[in-house]
């Protein structure tokens, strides 16, 4: 059995307009989300096997929150430019690639591609949007990331920071 979790970066400052996108920060209500969504999952008792995280500053800075919540060290955290302006094919991709050696694994990242990624995974239900610092959980029976696919996997939870904050 597989687990992905796809989490959409903390909410983000617009605050510079001489800033690259690839360079926001997160705003005070990231900062404030980021941690308390990143213990949601500690108290769940989730134990990633990796972490993955576009290496933009609002994404990795949300991905070192989780890191930090669930006792992972800071280093370990994989930068993956490709999730940056990703379509849903490359993320599809990414998961593809993702060490066999993994059984949860955590990827942080953007949208609109998180919620079109999400949504190949959905059964009945449709995610309008991933909100910022959003969860998807999406399992698997597949016994390794290549043969993750819309057939074997599903999402079984979403965890949203207006509904459970």
């Amino acid at each position: 059995m597989r687990t992905l979790y796809l989490i959409r970066h903390a909410k983000s400052s617009w605050g510079n307009p001489g800033l690259r996108d690839f360079d926001r920060p997160l705003n005070d209500r990231g900062l404030h989300d980021a941690p308390k969504m990143a213990q949601l999952l500690s108290e769940a008792g989730i134990k990633p096997d990796i972490l993955v995280s576009s290496p933009a500053k609002r994404a990795l800075t949300t991905a070192l929150f989780f890191a930090e919540a669930l006792n992972i060290d800071a280093a370990e955290v994989v930068r993956e430019l490709s999730i940056y302006e990703a379509i849903p094919t490359e993320i599809l991709r990414i998961i593809s690639d993702l060490p066999e050696s993994a059984q949860t694994a955590v990827l942080f990242g953007h949208n609109p591609t998180f919620t079109e990624v999400a949504n190949r995974f959905v059964e009945n239900d449709f995610i309008d949007n991933i909100p910022t610092c959003g969860i998807v959980k999406i399992n698997s029976t597949a016994t390794s990331w290549r043969e993750f696919y819309e057939g074997n996997s599903k999402v079984t939870a979403c965890y949203f920071p207006k509904e459970v904050l």
